[in-house]
């Protein structure tokens, strides 16, 4: 039987769903199926953020539709990511557990800030520059522009950001007629402008020597130079001017008249010139040339080379270790622990967490004290709230939330009624990661690096999950009387939880 080869990328976009399978062919990645269809879901995204029913329709039925394609693929063969519009919007479980129905493979909202990571990522593995060379990665959306800087032959960038600003949400904004103005076109890149307004002066100061720009704006722009004769289809600032003067000859969307311009990208073109106009004059770009890789190829690269995934989180986790001067002994000792009991629960628990799962208990673990440079009192709310907004190169949003979540639980009492809702996990699964942190810090309190942790066995009370009893050597208890007492406050916090049960046997 051989072995299965093909691997599977889908980008939940703004403006289209796209599907992208390839194989492995003597190490090479061999594309051997695309499929992009045109979903126009910020389109569907109202005033108060939320999807209409019928954009959240279009967008499970094309789902549906990829999922007949990737039928007998094995669910770490497929990653699936969705942006701007997904992420924003506020009725996004209806959307989730819609397509969940149709579409066996879950779905990761990733944040502005990790897009524009893979995008640069992508776009990097495909472009030969200089090794001295400072490089920007320019995409333009349906719904945000991501930016990314970074220099050398890194493959991780220095500076992303994400604005909330596409070639949809734009049109909706400044072309609601799809009429074409000098007014309209002039709002709109004054608009672009001071999105990015903040970052101007340092991106200046990075000295941009090589600049790409990826996606269906830029690769419109790259081809309409070409239309136009320009052999290279380099963006300069002489060709972008000259190409703006004569797109606003015309008078509505549906009059531009370029052969390389679809129906499609017509009613979108306008406004992601704009857009780009608005970004290359304010970063004084003199050049800028097109490059077809960006989310998808990043996203690829991490799927087959998930080692590298996994050193991506690594050096987000030392960054903020050293960032927030956290004690890193005790973290490794917490973290030790919390392997321990965890290998404990695994083997008597009737359902099985994971690897993906378990792994963010561990960085949890890591991470719990990042609030402590503000101040011990209210720590588990500081590290939450520090986690959940930070960049976090390597999570996606639910990771990202999860991790968050449990550092916010790993102290003081429990509201289980305030837990997030998750599509990619399971409840009674993240239960479970909660108390093993909880009882992994709680041990480690007295931050005693000797401790016996063979002194210390956890059982499950007749395989209920969230009912755990620990057995504890009597000599153990004797030299540790403190985390006793701790022992006992804890079950106290459990005892107002339902269906937990925390109990302590000394033996």
């Amino acid at each position: 039987m051989n072995r299965f080869n093909e691997y599977a990328v889908v980008d939940l976009g703004s403006n289209s769903f796209h599907m992208v399978i390839a194989r492995i062919i003597n190490g090479a990645e061999q594309i051997i199926y695309k499929n992009k269809i045109n979903i126009h879901l910020a389109t569907g995204l109202k005033t108060n953020n939320e999807l209409t029913e019928s954009s959240i329709m279009r967008g499970v039925e094309c789902l549906a539709l990829f999922a007949e394609r990737l039928n007998g693929f094995p669910p770490e063969h497929v990653r699936v990511v969705a942006t701007h519009t997904l992420r924003v919007a506020k009725n996004r479980h209806k959307f989730l557990m819609a397509a969940a129905k149709v579409f066996p493979f879950p779905i990761e909202i990733i944040s502005g800030q990790e897009e524009a990571r893979l995008i640069y990522l992508g776009t990097m593995t495909a472009e030969s520059t200089s090794p001295t060379d400072t490089k920007l990665v320019i995409d333009i959306g349906g719904g945000s522009t991501e930016i990314a800087i970074g220099k050398g032959n890194d493959l991780t960038p220095l500076i992303v950001a994400s604005r909330p600003m596409g070639c949809v949400t734009y049109t909706k904004q400044f072309f609601y007629e799809q009429t074409i103005d000098a007014v309209s076109f002039q709002q709109a890149k004054l608009a672009a402008e001071q999105q990015i307004e903040s970052m101007i002066s340092r991106l200046k100061k990075m000295n941009i020597t090589a600049a790409f720009g990826t996606s269906g704006t830029i690769k419109s722009i790259y081809h309409i130079l070409l239309d136009l004769g320009v052999s290279d289809g380099i963006i300069t600032p002489k060709r972008l001017d000259d190409l703006i003067s004569y797109v606003l000859e015309f008078k509505a969307f549906n009059d531009i008249n370029y052969p390389s311009l679809s129906k499609e990208r017509k009613k979108v073109f306008v406004s992601g010139l704009a857009i780009f106009s608005g970004i290359f004059n304010a970063l004084g770009l003199q050049a800028l040339q097109f490059s077809p890789c960006a989310l998808r190829e990043g996203v690829f690269y991490e799927l087959i080379d998930r080692p590298n995934y996994q050193d991506i989180r690594k050096n987000t986790a030392q960054s903020l270790l050293e960032h927030y001067n956290i004690d890193q002994r005790h973290a490794k000792q917490v973290v030790k622990t919390a392997k321990y009991l965890f290998s404990q629960w695994q083997k008597q628990a009737p359902i099985t967490i994971p690897p993906n799962l378990e792994s963010i208990l561990y960085w949890a673990a890591q991470l719990h004290e990042v609030g402590l440079k503000i101040n011990f009192s209210s720590i588990h709310k500081h590290s939450s709230y520090i986690l959940q907004n930070s960049n976090l190169p390597g999570f996606n949003e639910e990771q990202q939330l999860l991790l968050s979540t449990l550092v916010r639980y790993h102290r003081k009492s429990i509201n289980i009624d305030e837990l997030p809702y998750f599509s990619l996990f399971e409840y009674r699964h993240i239960i479970s990661l909660m108390q093993i942190l909880r009882l992994s810090i709680l041990i480690n309190n007295q931050r005693n690096t000797g401790i016996d942790l063979q002194a210390i066995q956890l059982k499950l009370l007749e395989n209920k999950l969230a009912k755990i009893t620990l057995e504890i050597n009597q000599e153990f208890v004797e030299n540790n009387k403190l985390i006793l007492l701790d022992l006992a406050q804890e079950q106290k916090y459990w005892e107002v939880v339902d269906d937990w049960k925390l109990s302590i046997v000394i033996s």
